[in-house]
């Protein structure tokens, strides 16, 4: 009995040490799943841009197509989203698969990470219901830009997760989160994020900030 409750006990310190291990590695083949899907799309909008006088897309995302009012502050753009594709639909004929819009950490979402108090909700995930896991920087597309009227295209987010929980730890957003509970989640967010320049890498809740802020031109 001794050596069967010794045996049992050394299972369960080993699962402790292995089965986090497995998870972790999941997880980093998840993103790097999901990095080659913003490459795939980075270079789907190429091509359509070698088709369009190089200016990006003109559509937009699904916050943008269901939320038009985080645009208020910018009527004439508002006005043309009844209007604009989604980007999934865009670039699709430019894809070998409409599934490469699926980040594999993708288990949906609640509201919109720097907004809060948008009520954005996904179930099962974000594809099943707006067909992407992604949210496009549609400025780019209001104003018709091409990478070469970028001032700093490498530093310019175009497209990335719509979610920093899928990648980071700190758990998912809540709708009205706020204060250091919603400070503390956000600081161990990552999305991955294709750029102006059409490379992609996995960065923080402040490098998007970052890239945010980062004026077109």
């Amino acid at each position: 009995m001794i050596e069967l409750l010794v045996v049992i006990a050394i299972i369960a310190i080993l699962a402790g040490i292995i089965f986090p291990v497995f998870a972790r590695a999941k997880a980093a083949a998840k993103q790097t799943a999901c990095i080659n899907n913003l490459k795939q799309i980075g270079a789907s909008i190429g091509i359509y841009m070698t088709e369009y006088d190089d200016v990006f897309p003109s559509a937009v995302d699904p916050v943008d197509r269901y939320h038009p009012e985080i645009w208020d502050a910018e009527p004439e753009f508002q006005a043309r989203i009844p209007y604009m594709p989604l980007l999934s639909e865009v670039v699709q004929p430019y894809l070998e698969n409409a599934d490469v819009f699926h980040c594999p950490s993708d288990d949906g979402t609640e509201t919109v990470d720097d907004h809060p108090w948008l009520d954005f909700g996904s179930s099962p995930s974000m594809f099943a219901t707006y067909k992407s896991s992604y949210f496009f920087r549609t400025e780019i597309a209001f104003k018709y830009f091409s990478q070469t009227m970028f001032q700093l295209p490498a530093d310019i987010n175009v497209l990335f997760d719509a979610c920093g929980h899928w990648h980071g730890s700190g758990g998912r957003v809540h709708k009205n989160d706020n204060g250091q509970g919603y400070t503390d989640k956000i600081r161990g967010f990552r999305y991955s994020t294709l750029y102006g320049d059409l490379h992609v890498k996995n960065v923080t809740f402040d490098k998007l900030r970052e890239a945010w802020n980062t004026p077109l031109q």
